[in-house]
């Protein structure tokens, strides 16, 4: 049952939004996490010490934080092959590019392909910058997270990179909430405005929230 799930268009389109929603509610947390920056490197580093305790004693050191990203892993895994999977399915169902794009597309819509090619390969670099410091711009600090976002976004490139994937962020967000919420069947005459403007409004505050770390960083505001 679950391989002919897996198999059907619908299916492919239910792990989509599943497993977009499930990195959604991420993203919320982790920017709310994100903001505590302003309030100073002791209350900082205090947040991203407590995310390797939650569960003590109950769980072990760590233990709920490694469960939360495999739980992430799995979610943007299940999602990039199931667009993947439900593009070359397009593709195959038809060969040939329509003669008309469609004037209603939006360029949420148009971008959604090499907007998750975006956010992929900054998911990489984000993790070796701030999570192993393989990357990392200066000398990373194991246990000072404020220190070494203040290393990352005092480059003129850790700018640029982190900025540009949060826009992306946004489009895809915006864009794949109103999808979600089709596939769930939510959609209707009567609440499609409301779920667009949702869908809008969600985008933009993710993406000014997250963008507000790295412009606190370059306007001295977070020093």
């Amino acid at each position: 049952m679950a391989r002919t799930a897996w198999d059907s268009t619908v299916g492919k389109k239910t792990v989509m939004a599943v497993s977009g929603l499930v990195m959604l509610l991420y993203l919320v947390a982790h920017m709310i996490g994100n903001l505590k920056i302003y309030f100073g490197a002791e209350e900082f580093n205090h947040y991203a010490h407590w995310l390797r305790t939650v569960g003590e004693p109950f769980m072990h050191y760590e233990w709920t934080l490694w469960l939360i990203r495999v739980v992430l892993v799995v979610a943007v895994v299940a999602h990039a092959v199931s667009a993947y999977q439900l593009s070359r399915r397009g593709i195959t169902a038809r060969p040939s590019k329509y003669v008309h794009k469609k004037p209603r597309s939006s360029y949420a819509t148009r971008t959604m392909r090499w907007g998750g090619i975006i956010l992929g390969l900054f998911i990489v670099w984000h993790i070796l910058d701030l999570t192993t410091g393989t990357v990392h711009s200066g000398g990373f600090e194991t246990g000072k997270p404020y220190q070494n976002v203040l290393d990352t976004f005092s480059t003129w490139y850790g700018d640029v990179v982190y900025i540009t994937a949060m826009l992306a962020l946004g489009l895809h967000i915006r864009h794949g909430f109103w999808s979600a919420a089709q596939t769930f069947g939510a959609g209707s005459r009567s609440r499609d405005r409301a779920l667009k403007t949702t869908a809008n409004i969600l985008a933009l505050l993710l993406t000014a929230g997250f963008v507000a770390v790295p412009v606190g960083v370059m306007t001295g505001v977070v020093s």
